[in-house]
């Protein structure tokens, strides 16, 4: 990026915090802000979901987690970025709206932050301090890490969210994950916890992933305060879905909501595309699309999910997960020791994945149910003559992998590719990625 390219994004920058910095104050919305290193867009579509039961809620649109896309949300609104004229009328609109009143603006914020450095999360609660901080999950193996002196400095940055909760705030913590759990001991406000252990506040109970003609179904209960509410969940899968469902329940009651209002809330639910949605395919089969990203964590609960679900057989795509510097190697090898348990079939696309395949045959799956590619094209053609009527097919990736594009290759409905897939924006075909060699579209 050129000198004067830099010099005019850091002045929109801060032309982009100040304006959302005056917003809040002149609004005062709730603000809900939701960080973690898995987990984080789940659920903030289920707590705006929920909330938007009894309130006006504005959650972030995408991916909007950073000092632009933040400020954007908090002033805005808008699910697009980019151009000069688009930064132009966002910062006249966003003038205007300081002068006079809308009156339709939100009661609350569901805000999303991410962080890749040290110093981000600082940056991004000085734009808005959260009233309700939520963390998701960290996991044993973190992500985002190469610009940390290790786990525990990532650690120590996201958890500067929980600190910034004033003593009337609530920290919204998952109690599954000891670290995560951990973090109440910075808390100067109130603590709800979620999960499916005895010690969560908001209890998770008799997770079901149900697939019955085609329809893939979440099913769960809900506990708290000695109350226990039926959730059915349409299109959504594992217990990242679950965990997401747990956490804006937590939310909801911080907003003091019932039960009953919450889980009306999460029926209502859409999961968000890439995250185990299940989409029907040719010839009879079922593609579970986990391909917006993938931790270790995350990778793991979607070859939980394949388990559990029914099919003639089980094939696990399982790209490249990459930002994890040194845990790179483990963390495949991890993942193919898992799918040699889970899988019938397991394809791996990318350098790094090859680790997972090896360590899938160190794990006695079988050298023939194994094909390791290093083109989406390679993997889509094998696809294109391996999957049969009643196959369940899990593909999940990091975001870099592009695996999106094998699974609309394999869609029943591929015009419906723009509705149901991440990345589908024009300018993510223009990008040549390091795993397509241009034979897919």
């Amino acid at each position: 990026m050129s000198g004067m390219k830099l010099l005019l994004l850091k002045l929109l920058m801060w032309k982009l915090r100040l304006l959302a910095r005056l917003t809040i104050l002149r609004y005062t919305p709730g603000v809900v802000a939701v960080t973690g290193n898995v987990g984080k867009t789940s659920a903030k579509e289920a707590i705006g979901a929920v909330l938007a039961r009894r309130y006006r809620v504005r959650a972030a649109a995408k991916s909007f987690n950073n000092e632009l896309g933040v400020p954007l949300t908090i002033i805005s609104g808008t699910e697009r970025s980019g151009g000069v004229r688009f930064w132009c009328e966002v910062i006249l609109t966003a003038c205007y709206r300081l002068i006079v009143r809308d009156p339709e603006y939100p009661e609350v914020l569901v805000l999303e932050y991410a962080i890749d450095r040290p110093g981000d999360m600082d940056r991004l609660v000085r734009i808005a301090a959260p009233d309700v901080a939520v963390v998701t999950a960290m996991g044993d193996i973190p992500v985002h890490v190469e610009f940390f002196a290790g786990p525990e400095m990532l650690f120590r940055e996201k958890t500067k969210l929980v600190k910034a909760v004033t003593e009337d705030g609530f920290a919204v913590l998952n109690a599954d994950d000891p670290k995560v759990a951990s973090a109440a001991n910075l808390v100067k406000g109130r603590v709800i916890t979620f999960g499916f252990g005895e010690e969560a506040g908001v209890k998770l109970m008799v997770l079901r992933n149900v697939l019955e003609n085609g329809n893939a179904e979440l099913r769960f209960k809900l506990s708290y305060g000695g109350a226990v509410v039926p959730v059915r969940m349409a299109n959504a899968l594992g217990a990242a879905a679950a965990y997401a469902a747990g956490a804006a329940a937590a939310v909801g009651i911080a907003f003091r909501m019932n039960l009953a209002e919450i889980a009306a809330g999460l029926e209502s639910c859409v999961t968000p595309p890439g995250r185990l949605r299940a989409i029907p395919g040719i010839r009879g089969t079922l593609l579970v699309d986990s391909t917006y990203n993938a931790s270790p964590l995350a990778t793991k609960d979607a070859l939980d999910t394949l388990k559990e679900l029914g099919g003639s057989r089980k094939i696990a795509v399982v790209g490249d997960m990459l930002e994890l510097g040194k845990f790179t190697v483990p963390a495949h090898e991890e993942i193919g020791t898992q799918a040699a348990k889970v899988a019938d079939v397991l394809v791996t696309v990318g350098h790094r994945a090859k680790f997972a395949a090896e360590a899938a045959l160190a794990g006695g799956m079988s050298k023939g149910k194994i094909h390791s590619f290093l083109t989406l094209a390679d993997a889509a053609h094998y696809l294109d003559d391996a999957l049969k009527e009643g196959d369940v097919v899990l593909f999940k990736a990091s975001q870099g992998v592009r695996l999106e594009r094998v699974v609309k290759r394999f869609m029943r409905e591929p015009m419906r590719a723009e509705e149901l897939l991440v990345r589908q924006e024009p300018q993510w075909f223009h990008e040549k990625g390091l795993y397509d060699d241009g034979e897919l579209e």
